[in-house]
């Protein structure tokens, strides 16, 4: 962070490039509601002379104006002259009615400005939890897994949250500096040694409370950085949920998220104890300072009673309003941590989006050419892809085989774009990979990774994930059971109760492992891909649905480019090309009985060690 960001102008900036020239309004309803609430404080200057006039005269109260005052200033002449230029009279009953308007317009005047400020957070909250979820899906892989999932949950939720906080703190701050100009400004017009006294007042409390605020902002980071870690620790333990709680595992992981939220606790107290400080002396302090002044300007200064009492009003506004500047500032200081953070990964989300090419690609004729491809996630060139050079025809499976760390999986995301090479072009119908667009390409994709990947929502949907038909006589529901059958779990969704409309449950908890793998081969399929990638699709299956599956992958050639990354080699018996890696280099190539026949090779010791 910047030396300089606690400054109110750094805080400024922030909110300002999200809300543009709208945080202005705020202000300016702020003050003209400050300026009628001035206005009719100061009418009570004239209504007081008038008052004290009375008390010593025989004149009757009906018939007095204000004219009849000797003794006013020259403030009270310029009022009376004013309510004059409107065609007003100056009667008593007449300065009571406008004092009484000021005040209703003023308390009009607020409330539309809460009620925007209200409409203002709104949009700022949707803004930045739209925009991040935007950034989110397109940041670059690599920038993905430098963090956790806790740690994006927290900031489009939570981080987000506090940063509302930090936001209506910020306005009302504005605010309370807006009143304080006003009414030191008025004061100043009424008694200016009593406005000069009010002001370096102000300056010292707020120099007293300074290093409070620098406090509060330290515990706001440090409550931003705890809340992360503490959603981290949450998502690993519930995730894992049934295996913890199998192997009696969880007091491990308690012990961590009881210190999280311990610190978490130990932040908030200390919070709270500063903004009760805060609090607590803004009263005794300001009836403190009145009092000296008002006996500093009767006794020492002979200064007459009725400036002074319309002076002590201005000035409680306004002492109050400083007060009120060091409360909100501190409040702001306590949840700013979380706009800083908020922004800062804004920031980075431009810095590591997906980098998209000018080039749309229509379904795959040609093939994917990979020409010595070189692949490393750092910069220190420790390279987990060495040299590659390979071809995948269109419309042709083939496999890629290799052990655990070969290279497999990130070939795969080499080949969706996920990354891109270092050294060395992937080519995709002649088109580099720098050069597509991205969503040209990966809507031609099916993928069944390793994770299986269901939603909380009914079988119906995890199938179909909201598509819409362009043809529009297509029988969505039909698409959706031909897909159910291929992947071979058909029978079991028509058994269900509910069948297609079955809740399935987090993560498909629901299910056992091998339906959910079935669910998942049958989402893809009924997206009819161009390309489908097989990453162990069928390593949770029992060997009659294996053997299923596999007649229906079979039933793809021609019609489907097919990559598949197994270690069941008995299920790549019938691709076209099979590539052996090995440590991020490709050490073989051919077909299954080519590389079976071939002595001392890699993939005949594979196919050794399964007992084929």
């Amino acid at each position: 962070m910047k030396n300089t960001s606690d400054s109110l102008l750094h805080y400024y900036k922030m909110f300002q490039k999200h809300l543009g020239a709208r945080i202005y309004l705020i202000f300016a309803l702020t003050m003209v509601a400050a300026l009628f609430e001035g206005f009719g404080i100061l009418m009570l200057l004239p209504l007081l002379q008038r008052l004290d006039t009375i008390n010593n005269s025989v004149i009757e109260v009906q018939s007095a104006t204000i004219d009849n005052v000797t003794n006013s200033t020259d403030i009270g002449d310029y009022l009376l002259g004013f309510l004059n230029y409107l065609g007003l009279s100056d009667s008593i009953a007449t300065v009571l009615v406008v004092i009484a308007i000021s005040f209703i317009i003023k308390g009009a005047l607020t409330f539309v400005a809460l009620a925007y400020n209200a409409n203002l957070t709104g949009q700022l909250l949707r803004e930045l939890k739209s925009d991040l979820f935007t950034y989110y899906s397109q940041m670059q892989y690599g920038y993905y897994v430098s963090k956790d999932t806790g740690y994006f949950i927290n900031v489009i939720n939570e981080q987000v949250s506090r940063s509302m906080q930090s936001f209506s703190s910020f306005t009302q701050l504005g605010a309370h500096i807006v009143n304080t100009v006003v009414y030191l400004i008025l004061a100043f017009l009424v008694a200016w040694r009593f406005g000069l006294m009010a002001v370096c007042a102000g300056i010292i409390l707020l120099l007293i409370f300074r290093r409070l605020s620098a406090y509060v902002l330290s515990l706001s980071r440090l409550t931003a950085k705890e809340n992360g870690h503490l959603s981290k620790l949450l998502i690993q333990t519930l995730q894992a949920f049934k295996y913890l709680t199998s192997t009696h595992q969880t007091p491990t992981l308690e012990k961590n998220v009881m210190t999280s939220i311990g610190n978490l606790v130990d932040y908030q107290v200390r919070s709270g104890i500063s903004a009760g400080l805060t609090q607590s002396v803004r009263e005794p302090i300001a009836v403190t300072l009145i009092m000296s002044i008002l006996m500093l300007q009767i006794f020492f200064l002979g200064q007459s009673i009725e400036p002074i009492l319309v002076s002590i009003v201005l000035f409680h506004r306004g002492l109050n309003s400083i007060l009120a500047i060091q409360g909100a500032r501190q409040t702001m200081l306590e949840y700013v941590g979380s706009m800083e953070l908020v922004h800062e990964e804004i920031r980075m989300q431009y810095q590591y989006k997906e980098k998209d090419g000018p080039i749309k690609v229509g379904s795959l004729t040609q093939g994917i050419v990979f020409d010595n491809v070189y692949f490393s996630y750092n910069s220190k060139h420790n390279d987990i892809i060495q040299g590659i050079s390979l071809k995948i025809l269109a419309k042709t499976s083939i496999a890629l085989v290799g052990g655990s760390g070969a290279g497999k999986s990130t070939l795969v995301d080499l080949l969706t774009l996920m990354i891109k090479p270092r050294q060395g072009e992937v080519l995709i119908d002649s088109v580099s990979s720098e050069d597509i667009e991205l969503e040209s390409w990966r809507r031609q994709i099916g993928y069944v990774s390793q994770e299986t990947i269901i939603f909380d929502d009914s079988i119906f949907n995890n199938i179909c994930m909201g598509f819409e038909s362009q043809d529009k006589g297509e029988n969505l529901s039909d698409r959706i059971k031909k897909a159910a059958q291929q992947a071979n779990i058909s029978d079991y969704i028509e058994s269900l109760p509910d069948g297609y409309q079955t809740l399935v449950g987090d993560r498909g908890i629901r299910l056992s492992g091998g339906q959910r793998q079935r669910l998942f081969i049958a989402r893809e399929l009924f997206r009819e891909p161009k390309l489908l990638i097989l990453d162990e699709a069928t390593s949770a299956l029992d060997s009659e649905s294996e053997r299923s599956i596999q007649e229906s992958i079979d039933k793809l050639n021609g019609t489907m480019t097919v990559v598949i990354i197994a270690h069941r080699l008995s299920t790549i018996r019938n691709v076209d090309r099979i590539y052996v890696l090995d440590s991020g280099r490709l050490i073989e190539q051919g077909t299954y009985q080519q590389l079976r026949n071939k002595k001392d090779s890699k993939f005949s010791s594979l196919i050794a060690m399964q007992e084929l």
